[in-house]
């Protein structure tokens, strides 16, 4: 069944209402007034990111690219590793979805890679990141070894921190006290606890010095690496590798504005307030502490799930408190077009029955029609319906006009009968990366592309398989989310559904099926 058209999907809620609604915003002072300002500048300040992410990816001759050229010649050369910046890029891209085959790794090529990495800027680690959280779209070997990416990054030497407080504030009179010692430290910056001096808990977020011009050599470095790599090899051709930059520098280049991230926050928490999520949290930011480099939120309690006792997820305890954090993340997707865009374990903090999600440098923003697509998406996805699926891809522009359609949902479907068949209709945390995996690589090889939502969000599939593991590993991942769907769909009737779908389940209904 063809899904509705763009026009007429169903708008989403409009954002400065929720805005202006939201009880947990007004208690902050000034955090209304600044999230409807934050709200309208963000989006122009994204759109101008991603124009500036397309020059950098733009393969060119830059009086500061040839600097970097000769500083990553000499570190290449030193890691006696050639052939390192292609195997690190085609690893990144395979991570995202796009049809390059993973490098391989018994001959050295993991260890040469990671030679790379560790010598290399800040891009280089982030590129360390994406493969890192790619457990069933590449090779554990390669998971395994770029985990200290996300989990190990270097702190920033003493006194640093404090010395761009200063510089963002004037000086450090806003705290009663600054812990010196970071709480966590990474690519992009680090943490420290505070006080203010009306002995709120925060947590204070630092932006590396000189990170911006970092990234940006970077970024036209690996520009260069590609189009040579694009000239030479057929099959990276194939892969669009410089598209796979061109996303890498849009997501990363947000990443360093914290006003955008600040921007993140004060959505994401009228969202979570609209929806009635009590039992998930985000933290709010403090406007007159927040800058391009600085941020500063409240501390939320909590460890990471990775580090939770066995008791706390004893009998049914693991189970709810992993269906309290899909659902939190799916309705917040569907209702209003918003989501967490990087959820591994170091950002996903629990305490009792409380999923708190923190670190929004990554944020999924979907508009009606994608919304909508979703939708699709998910309940061919619970169904193993090919159709629906490669149908409602289109909604993204992510399969090409000429793309032999039929082939592609022939060919899709007998992976996923194969798969159905090996799992008997279920898919537990350790075969959903297997599940994307395929799937990705079907639709990549008739024509498919990988739009930046769609990446984040499939990546966020995979890190909640990990959460599964973690907290209830016998879960059916995708009966949890046919049962969220299900409850959202028969909500009021059934009117959201109605809405979405062209044939709406009827309310309480299990969605999916071929004609869902």
């Amino acid at each position: 069944m063809t899904p509705r058209s763009a026009a007429a999907a169903p708008p989403l809620p409009p954002r400065p209402a929720l805005l202006r609604a939201s009880t947990r915003l007004a208690a902050v002072d000034g955090l209304t007034a600044w999230a409807l300002e934050a709200e309208a500048s963000a989006v122009a300040r994204r759109a101008a990111l991603a124009r500036d992410a397309e020059r950098l990816a733009a393969p060119r001759i830059w009086p500061d690219t040839v600097g970097s050229l000769a500083t990553t010649t000499w570190r290449v050369a030193r890691a006696a590793a050639p052939d390192a910046p292609l195997a690190l890029l085609s690893a990144a891209a395979a991570a995202t979805g796009l049809p390059v085959a993973p490098p391989g790794g018994g001959d050295g090529t993991i260890e040469r890679a990671d030679r790379l990495v560790r010598a290399g800027g800040p891009a280089y680690v982030k590129l360390g990141q994406f493969i890192a959280s790619a457990r069933g779209l590449l090779p554990d070997e390669w998971v395994d070894a770029f985990a200290w990416c996300r989990d190990e990054a270097p702190p920033m030497s003493p006194g640093v921190a404090e010395e761009v407080v200063r510089r963002e504030l004037g000086d450090l009179d806003a705290f009663s006290s600054f812990e010196s010692e970071p709480l966590a430290a990474g690519s992009i910056g680090q943490v420290h606890r505070a006080v203010l001096r009306d002995g709120t808990e925060v947590v204070v977020k630092v932006r590396r010095p000189g990170l911006r011009r970092a990234f940006r050599s970077d970024i036209e470095t690996l520009a260069l690496v590609c189009a040579a790599a694009d000239r030479m090899h057929q099959g990276v051709r194939a892969a669009n590798l410089p598209g796979f930059v061109t996303l890498f520098a849009q997501l990363t280049l947000e990443e360093l504005d914290f006003r955008l991230e600040a921007a993140n926050l004060v959505e994401s928490v009228a969202v979570l307030e609209d929806l009635g999520a009590d039992d998930v949290r985000v933290p709010r930011p403090f406007p007159a502490l927040t800058t391009e480099r600085l941020l500063v939120m409240e501390l939320l309690p909590g460890v990471s799930y990775t580090r939770l006792p066995a008791a706390a997820v004893a009998g049914d305890a693991g189970a709810r408190l992993f269906t309290a954090g899909v659902r939190g993340v799916l309705e917040a997707t569907i209702v209003h077009g918003l989501f967490h865009g990087d959820l591994h374990a170091g950002n996903v903090l629990v305490e009792g029955d409380t999923f708190s999600m923190v670190d929004f440098g990554m944020c999924g923003r979907l508009d009606a029609p994608q919304r909508a697509g979703l939708v699709r998406f998910l309940l061919g996805f619970a169904a193993s319906d090919a159709r629906a699926q490669v149908e409602a891809m289109r909604t993204f522009g992510a399969i090409d006009e000429g793309a032999d359609v039929e082939a592609l949902v022939q060919s899709l479907q007998r992976d996923l009968s194969r798969l159905d068949a090996r799992t008997d209709g279920q898919v537990t945390f350790d075969r959903l990366g297997e599940t994307l995996g395929r799937l990705l690589r079907t639709l990549a090889a008739g024509g498919f592309r990988m739009p930046k939502e769609l990446v984040l969000f499939f990546k966020n599939l995979l890190y909640l398989s990990g959460f599964a593991a973690a907290v209830a590993p016998d879960a059916d991942v995708l009966a949890v989310v046919s049962g969220i769907l299900a409850d959202l769909f028969g909500r009021d009737g059934g009117a959201l559904a109605a809405e979405l779908l062209p044939a709406a389940p009827a309310a309480g209904a299990t969605p999916g099926g071929p004609d869902a």
